[in-house]
């Protein structure tokens, strides 16, 4: 097929663009700077520009959407022009291009409300409870894209969880700078179950949801590595992995979610341009379990994880010991 990536330039972007290579399909990208890939057709423009977006979609068979603003702070507009006016941008002018099909690539953050997830499926996306700006336009934004689900025009939601690699600058840089610091606290001890998704298994799983859209449309799937472990398990092991001390104390989450409060107001008020030490959203995430039921994921998209937790760990330790 040909096949329309957009927000290529992010580190599962790239991996995404690349899987639908190898697997011989033709891949055009789509986002604000250079690519930087091999093989592809590279397109430059903002999903909110609608001359931009029919220019990069016209031709396409399909469509693989990953752009989207994500922080856990910033200004509401900004995250309902992107991820919500983006998205229906996208899926008008592909609708009028003749595209088949649309991969929507959204967030277990959607249909999460706080609380924990222990084996959950995908539950349905949730705007109105979901944490946080980014949470909750993306999970707008998956409704839009279901509801756009028609014959002739076949839509899948994918939600990466936690999506991680080398040269990672979401979660793992991150971690590690933060470490390097001494300012890596566990919430609660770390003792939260996690699990997570090592890039080349999103980007896998991803494609593999375009190859089955004609069957499983309509639908969302929650995609994981299958392998939860705690947050302190986790942290330590990337930590490790990076050449950095692990998380050496703790404090409690309901000390961590009010921190983050407070700090989400002093950013707002003096515009820092980074990102935040401790949010609210970040702390449930630290302090909560959220682990998922893969059962249903890989059967439907007739997809399995092809790196495991440790085989991804021992690609980061190489990467940083470059």
């Amino acid at each position: 097929m040909k096949v329309l990536v957009t927000g290529a330039s992010g580190m599962l972007g790239r991996c995404v663009a690349n899987e639908a290579l190898r697997l011989g399909h033709e891949v055009r990208t789509f986002q604000r700077g250079p690519s930087g890939l091999a093989g592809v057709e590279d397109h430059r423009g903002s999903v909110t520009g609608a001359s931009a977006v029919r220019r990069a979609s016209g031709g396409m068979d399909a469509v693989i959407h990953l752009a989207a603003k994500v922080s856990f702070t910033g200004d509401r507009a900004d995250f309902e022009a992107v991820n919500v006016g983006g998205t229906r941008t996208l899926l008008r002018e592909a609708q009028n291009s003749g595209v088949t099909r649309f991969v929507f690539v959204s967030s277990p953050s959607v249909a999460h409300a706080g609380m924990s997830i222990a084996g959950d499926d995908a539950l349905p996306a949730d705007p109105v409870r979901a944490r946080g700006e980014y949470a909750r336009t993306k999970a707008q934004a998956e409704v839009l894209a279901l509801g756009a689900d028609a014959p002739g025009f076949s839509v899948v939601a994918v939600r990466p969880h936690i999506v991680w690699g080398p040269g990672d600058t979401q979660l793992i840089e991150r971690v590690v700078e933060r470490s390097r610091r001494g300012r890596l606290p566990l919430l609660n001890g770390g003792l939260a179950l996690i699990d997570t998704t090592f890039v080349d298994n999103a980007a896998g799983a991803i494609v593999a949801a375009l190859g089955r859209a004609d069957v499983v449309h309509g639908q969302s799937f929650v995609v994981t590595n299958g392998e939860p472990r705690t947050v302190a398990d986790l942290l330590g092991a990337i930590c490790r992995a990076a050449g950095v001390p692990g998380p050496r104390w703790s404090v409690s989450a309901g000390a961590a979610r009010a921190a983050g409060g407070v700090i989400e107001k002093a950013w707002a008020v003096r515009q820092h341009a980074d990102e935040p030490p401790m949010t609210r959203f970040l702390a449930e995430q630290l302090s909560t379990s959220h682990w998922y039921d893969q059962r249903r994921t890989q059967r439907s998209l007739e997809w399995a994880p092809t790196v495991s937790l440790d085989e991804g760990l021992e690609q980061l330790r190489l990467w940083y010991s470059i």
